[in-house]
C-alpha cells in the first residue's frame, strides 16, 4: 500500500518531518519515553492539550518505530485538539494510513470513511476510497468462512474504480477484484461440492450456476461445468449435462475437468452436444 506522503498533498506530509531531525529536548524526551512502555505514554498524551506540531512530531517518532497503532491515535489527536486547522484533515488520512500498517483494519475505513464524509471534494479522496477499499480486501477469509467482508470489499473495490477510474488506486483495484472474484467463485464451488457430495444435486446446481453466470473469468469455471455436467446426469437431465460438457470442451478443450466431463456422459451412452437455447450457452455466449 502506497504511503501517505506519496500522495500529491496540497501541503506536503513532510512538512513536519524536519522536526524529527530537529528535535527539541522535549521531543527527544518523548521519543525515549516511548521505549519499552509506548501504549502509556500515548494514552497518558492524548489528556494533554498540546501544539499541533509537536502532537506531529511525536507521531513520526512512533511511525519511525513503526509503533503504528500508537501513531494513528496521536493523528487522532491533532483532530480531536486541532479540528480546524488544516493539518486536522491530513491527520485523517495519516490515521487511516497508520490503522491500515496496524491491521486495525475497522479503525482505518472509520478514519478513511470520515475523511470521506468532511471532505467529499478533497483532492485526497481517492486515496481515502483506497484505504477503505483495501482495509475490506485484507480482511477476506477462507472460502469456509463467511464472506461478507468479501462482498463488501468487492462493492468498495468496485466503487473506488468507477468515481475514479484513472488513478493509480483504480489500477490496484482492478487487479485485486479478480482475486476477489476468484475467492467469491471458490465459496460457491466449497458448497456445491458439498452438496453434490451428499445427494442435493438441484441444490449444487444452483452454487455451480452462480459461478458461470456471475464469474465466468475466474479459475473455477472448468470446474464448474464438470460438476454441472455430473449434477445434470444425476437428475437425468441429459441435454443440460450434453451443454455444459460441449461449452466445457468448446472453451476449456485441454482441462482435465473435459476429459472428466467427457468421460461420465461417456459411462451414460451420450456425447458433449450443445443445446443454444440452454442457460449454459447463454451465459457463455455473452462473455466468449
Amino acid at each position: 500500500m502506497p504511503p501517505i506522503q506519496d500522495l500529491d498533498m496540497p501541503l506536503s506530509m513532510f512538512a513536519f518531518r524536519p522536526l524529527l531531525r530537529l528535535a527539541a529536548p522535549l521531543a527527544l524526551v518523548s521519543a525515549l519515553g516511548l521505549s519499552g512502555c509506548a501504549n502509556d505514554a500515548v494514552d497518558a498524551a492524548q489528556y494533554v492539550d498540546r501544539p499541533v506540531e509537536q502532537i506531529y512530531n511525536d507521531a513520526w517518532i512512533l511511525i519511525d518505530r513503526e509503533l503504528w497503532v500508537d501513531a494513528a491515535r496521536q493523528f487522532d489527536e491533532v483532530e480531536r485538539q486541532h479540528p480546524y486547522s488544516i493539518w486536522a484533515r491530513r491527520a485523517m488520512l495519516m490515521s487511516a494510513y497508520c490503522y491500515y500498517q496496524g491491521n486495525r483494519y475497522d479503525e482505518a475505513i472509520q478514519s478513511a470513511t470520515s475523511f470521506i464524509q468532511l471532505h467529499p471534494g478533497n483532492v485526497d479522496v481517492p486515496y481515502a476510497y483506497y484505504v477503505k477499499a483495501i482495509s475490506l480486501y485484507e480482511q477476506i477469509t477462507d472460502v469456509n468462512r463467511d464472506q461478507r467482508k468479501t462482498d463488501d470489499a468487492m462493492v468498495a473495490l468496485q466503487d473506488l474504480i468507477q468515481r475514479y477510474p484513472d488513478t493509480e488506486y483504480a489500477r490496484d483495484a482492478r487487479l485485486k477484484i479478480d482475486l476477489t472474484r476468484d475467492h467469491l467463485a471458490g465459496k460457491e464451488m466449497t458448497i456445491g461440492r458439498f452438496y453434490l457430495r451428499t445427494g442435493a444435486p438441484l441444490a449444487a446446481i444452483i452454487r455451480f450456476r452462480a459461478v458461470v453466470d456471475k464469474y465466468q473469468t475466474t479459475s473455477h469455471t472448468p470446474e464448474a461445468l464438470e460438476r454441472l455436467t455430473e449434477a445434470y446426469l444425476t437428475l437425468g437431465v441429459v441435454p443440460e449435462a450434453q451443454t455444459a460438457a460441449a461449452v466445457l470442451g468448446h472453451n476449456y478443450p485441454g482441462s482435465p475437468w473435459y476429459q472428466d466431463a467427457y468421460a461420465l456422459l461417456t459411462e451414460a451412452n451420450a456425447a458433449p452436444r450443445e443445446d443454444e437455447s440452454s442457460w449454459i450457452s447463454k451465459a457463455f455466449n455473452t462473455i466468449f
